[in-house]
């Protein structure tokens, strides 16, 4: 068959980009089609505020791709990317001005909790050790792992509720910091699977830390469209796809995009069944934005949070499990579970000097459009009396103007729909292979895919290697 290209790949977030230099690398033709004119998805940063303060539209903090199996095999630093790194990697501030941080080893933050630091190291230390040679399988669809007795020993605790592991856990320094890091599953935290997204996170953190890209989250994506576009391939931007007829010729067509764009786009395409499954397709809370310009550091009362990266806001286990189980439910908080970056502390080019930059973003409700400027402003002042004296500027984005921004983000989803036990492995249809469609020569490569949200590429990554082997019959050297 004679087509335009071989591969089209429908979206340049992380995961789009990543399927295209899987299929440019492996010798193919490969455009990429992006609909906005800046590629990059969640990975865009711009002057929200005033101009001289640059700001993470999305995603800012990254020890996903710090950590990414895909991404360390690319030669991203010969094009652009390099990663700062804060002195503290995460911060979790209490009430009564103590502080639970994430820091170096498992060793140092155990130090920092109390009679909990043997559970917190007997449940850590394992699983960074093992992290290495099995985050391969757990960052990939269902299959027999290479290291079956590791992953069967994370999978015992990975499957388990949030809300049930912090059983191990009496002191509030110890259940606080886990209740920050299992919160971005954006789910309540009685939820099965919940403990697995914040044991990827400490395992990461202590062995790649939690940086921010020097200039912002968009250096991630000119890093890979850099090399995506030195290997031969090709990048069109403000071409919006509203149908396949839209998209040139191609043996494949890779969607970086959610199961609602995909049936509005190829829907004809698919199958009765499968259209079926991804019309039941579900997705998650959404977020309510904030970007502030600051007239200086935020003036947190812990010290160590003066100096971390990432600040989870949100007190005690039992708040922020309460919380966000009220908000899956539909409802606003007065106490959000507020999740913070002053990636400015350690990258003194995102705001004119003396003066930052800080990114927060809370859960609401999908599809939410109710202001909760106040109410993360005031959960940041609780822990950081004086902060709103030193407002310069503000952006905030509801959950309908996230979606305007990144279609991707369903009702304000940034996970690209729920990451709960239904949907862990078998997103976005129950299948042999989740990036297959019902139709030959259409996969879906987003976050919609195992292994879900965050970025890490791995989804575009897996989703191209399944065309390679379909349309192709071929592998990578990736």
């Amino acid at each position: 068959m004679n087509t335009e290209y071989d591969a089209v790949i429908v979206g340049s977030g992380p995961n789009g980009l990543s399927a295209a230099i899987v299929l440019q690398h492996a010798g193919l033709s490969v455009l990429i089609l992006e609909a906005k004119e800046t590629i990059g998805g969640g990975l865009r940063s711009a002057e929200l505020t005033i101009p001289g303060f640059l700001h993470d539209i999305c995603s800012a903090i990254h020890p996903l791709a710090a950590g990414s199996p895909f991404f360390n095999k690319l030669p991203l630093v010969e094009h652009g990317l390099e990663y700062l790194y804060p002195e503290v990697a995460a911060a979790h501030p209490f009430d009564d001005g103590t502080v639970a941080i994430l820091k170096g080893t498992v060793d140092e933050t155990a130090s920092g909790l109390g009679s909990d630091a043997a559970a917190y190291a007997e449940l850590l230390a394992p699983l960074v050790k093992s992290w290495p040679g099995m985050a391969p399988d757990v960052l990939g669809p269902l299959h027999f792992p290479k290291h079956p007795l590791d992953m069967a020993a994370f999978g015992l605790n990975a499957l388990r509720s949030a809300a049930s592991l912090a059983g191990k856990f009496k002191t509030k320094e110890a259940r606080g910091l886990w209740a920050g890091m299992t919160a971005h599953s954006i789910q309540p935290l009685t939820n099965l699977a919940t403990s697995a997204i914040g044991l990827v996170l400490l395992a990461t953190g202590h062995l790649e830390g939690w940086p921010a890209p020097l200039g912002g989250s968009q250096q991630i994506a000119n890093s890979l469209s850099s090399y995506f576009l030195s290997i031969g391939g090709k990048i069109e931007t403000g071409v919006h796809v509203r149908s396949i007829k839209d998209v040139p010729s191609a043996k494949a067509i890779l969607f970086d995009l959610t199961p609602k764009q995909m049936l509005e786009i190829a829907g004809e395409r698919f199958s009765p069944l499968y259209k079926w499954q991804l019309e039941r397709y579900r997705y998650g809370m959404g977020v309510f934005k904030i970007d502030w310009a600051l007239d200086g550091p935020i003036p947190f009362t812990s010290a160590e949070a003066r100096q971390a990266g990432t600040i989870h806001i949100g007190n005690t286990f039992e708040e922020i499990s309460q919380n966000e189980l009220l908000t899956s439910r539909g409802q606003h908080v007065d106490k959000p579970f507020v999740l913070l970056a002053q990636q400015s502390l350690f990258d003194p080019g995102r705001a004119p000097e003396g003066k930052h930059t800080v990114w927060a973003y809370c859960h609401v409700p999908n599809g939410s459009t109710v202001d909760m400027t106040a109410a993360i402003e005031n959960q940041v002042e609780r822990f950081a009396p004086g902060f709103k004296d030193l407002i310069l500027a503000k952006h905030t984005m509801n959950t309908k103007e996230v979606e305007v921004y990144n279609p991707n983000y369903i009702g304000g989803d940034i996970n690209g729909g729920v990451i709960d036990l239904a949907q862990l492995f078998t997103r976005p249809a129950f299948r042999l292979s989740p990036y297959r469609t019902s139709a030959k020569g259409l996969y879906i490569c987003s976050s919609s895919t195992p292994p879900g949200g965050g970025v890490h590429g791995m989804c575009g990554y897996h989703a191209a290697k399944q065309a390679l082997k379909d349309i192709f019959h071929t592998n990578t050297s990736l």
